[in-house]
Parts: C-alpha cells; sequence; structure tokens
C-alpha cells in the first residue's frame, strides 16, 4: 500500500484552519500522516494541537514568519511519504477522499500527479461556482469521464492555455515533487510553474471526475482590498509565461509554447479584475491588468 503525506501549511483563520484538520482527522482511511507548518503567530493554536492526542499529527511553528513560497518549500522537504497532498487551510477533504486517491494512485503505479473531482465552496462552506470556477469547467478543462491520463505537451499546453487544476486537492508523488519543488521566483503562479516542470520531466497525471472528493474554498475578492485590483499579480504571471514559452520551445513542444504566449485563461482573469479596479479608482491598476490582457507574445 502507497504512504500518504497530507502537509498543511497554515496562516490566516483559525476556525477555518481547525475544520481542515478535521476533515483530514475523518478519512475512511486512516493510513495517513498529517504535518501542520504554522506560519503565524495565533496563540492558542499550539494548545489545540497537543489536546488532540493524535500520533499521526504533526505540528511546528515557523520561528519567524516564512511566507506562502518559502512555507510550501518548507513542507516539500518535511514530506516523507510516496503520495504528498499540500492542502489549503482554509479547505476541506471529504471522508472518502483518501482512498479515492489512494485506489487512483495503485491503479496507476508511479503516477506523478492525481487530481481527483472537486467542489468548489464559498466563504461559508456552501457550494459555489463563480465565474472562474466556470470558465475553468467549461472553457479549459478536458473532458473526462471518470478518468483519463494526460503527459507531455497535452497536458502542458492544456494548463498554460487556461489553469483548470486545484493544487490543494492534487496528488503528488513524493519522490518526484521533493526532486522538483517550488521555483522560488515564483509565489502567486508556483503552482502551474510545479506542474509544468514535472511534465518536464516525464511525469504523468490522472484525472479522475467519478465523484468530488475535495472542497476547494473559493473567497470573494473584498472590494475594500486595494492590493486585490492593482494587477502587480499579473507582472509575475506575464514573466512567467515568456520564460517558459521559450523553455517549450526549446523542448519542440509548439503547441505548449503559444499557449504559454497566449495566455488567454489568466488574460481573462485580468479582464475580469477590471470593473473591481475601476469602481475602486485604482488607474494604475487598470493599466496595469489591460496591459496584461490586451499583450502577448503571438
Amino acid at each position: 500500500m502507497v504512504t500518504f503525506d497530507f502537509m498543511l501549511p497554515y496562516y490566516g483563520d483559525v476556525q477555518l484552519m481547525k475544520d481542515a484538520v478535521n476533515s483530514v482527522l475523518a478519512q475512511t482511511d486512516p493510513d495517513f500522516r498529517l504535518v501542520v507548518i504554522d506560519d503565524g503567530k495565533e496563540p492558542d493554536v499550539p494548545g489545540w494541537f497537543a489536546e488532540l492526542g493524535d500520533e499521526r499529527v504533526q505540528y511546528t511553528r515557523n520561528e519567524q514568519n516564512l511566507g506562502i513560497n518559502e512555507n510550501f518549500k518548507k513542507c516539500v522537504r518535511l514530506s516523507e511519504a510516496d503520495y504528498v497532498v499540500i492542502m489549503g487551510c482554509d479547505d476541506l477533504l471529504h471522508p472518502h477522499y483518501l482512498k479515492t486517491v489512494r485506489g487512483l494512485a495503485e491503479a496507476h503505479p508511479g503516477i506523478g500527479m492525481v487530481q481527483p473531482g472537486v467542489e468548489v465552496i464559498d466563504g461559508d462552506g456552501k457550494a459555489a461556482e463563480g465565474l472562474a470556477d466556470s470558465v475553468k469547467r467549461k472553457l479549459y478543462a478536458p473532458q473526462v469521464d471518470g478518468s483519463r491520463t494526460m503527459a507531455g505537451e497535452e497536458l502542458a499546453a492544456s494548463v498554460l492555455r487556461g489553469n483548470w487544476l486545484y493544487f490543494p486537492s492534487i496528488a503528488w508523488r513524493g519522490e518526484a515533487l521533493r526532486t522538483v519543488g517550488f521555483q522560488s521566483e515564483y509565489s502567486v503562479i508556483q503552482d502551474l510553474a510545479l506542474v509544468v516542470d514535472l511534465l518536464e520531466h516525464g511525469e504523468e497525471m490522472v484525472i479522475d471526475n467519478s465523484a468530488a472528493v475535495f472542497r476547494y474554498r473559493r473567497h470573494a475578492v473584498s472590494e475594500s482590498s486595494v492590493q486585490a485590483f492593482t494587477g502587480t499579480r499579473f507582472t509575475e504571471a506575464a514573466r512567467y509565461f515568456d520564460a517558459v514559452a521559450d523553455r517549450m520551445d526549446a523542448r519542440g513542444w509548439p503547441k505548449a509554447a503559444r499557449a504559454a504566449r497566449f495566455h488567454s485563461g489568466s488574460r481573462l482573469h485580468a479582464i475580469t479584475m477590471m470593473p473591481g479596479a475601476l469602481r475602486r479608482g485604482q488607474r494604475a491598476g487598470v493599466r496595469n491588468l489591460a496591459k496584461h490582457a490586451f499583450t502577448s507574445g503571438v
């Protein structure tokens, strides 16, 4: 039987983190390790974990805040199992998540990535499919009836065109994850970069839509958040797409190179952010968003 690590990089809402942990502990398949890496300073959190009394749970608090990218990299370093899930600290597992994903991994020996079925929920935990997820499903995600395996240029072109994956729900082959890891220069787009890097290393992905076993929480973007509409997050994205397009050309994957240069999903995302930036009076943000949305390397 393959072994599983759930790695939980934590920072933020305490109750949502507790709900995430409890959803792991509620798995019908009890054979796993849960490692929580606390990047915050909430005073009652260490005591709560001490009271759990579950030997499968390991909790550690960083001496100083590492930030998203470094805490994710620490999760990779501390992982040990055959398969590793780096779940969000506000996401939830259905009770049969591990049973389902373990079955897929064992049915596809050595598979590099397992993308199970996902249900999107809002900040209150209610099922919700907004514009971003509707676009993912209808325009970019491959049509899968049951399970399907994808790899190489086919999958690279698909995710570079529009990233339809749900990163926190994916189970990664541990050896491959620890070999490749996250690129230090990216934070917003580190998940897509990891997938493409693994594809270049010859890893394959099984996609399964038989049942939704992961609940991905998508919070509404607050109108009061100045940073949300500055468009600066897309600066990193544009830099990544330029770099990876050149790599795809060098590898002889022209379809993936074209998808990276056009990056239609990312451009569409920028367009959807523009009305909010206008309402907030973020003129520089509108310019940044428009530049990303209406400029491509194709």
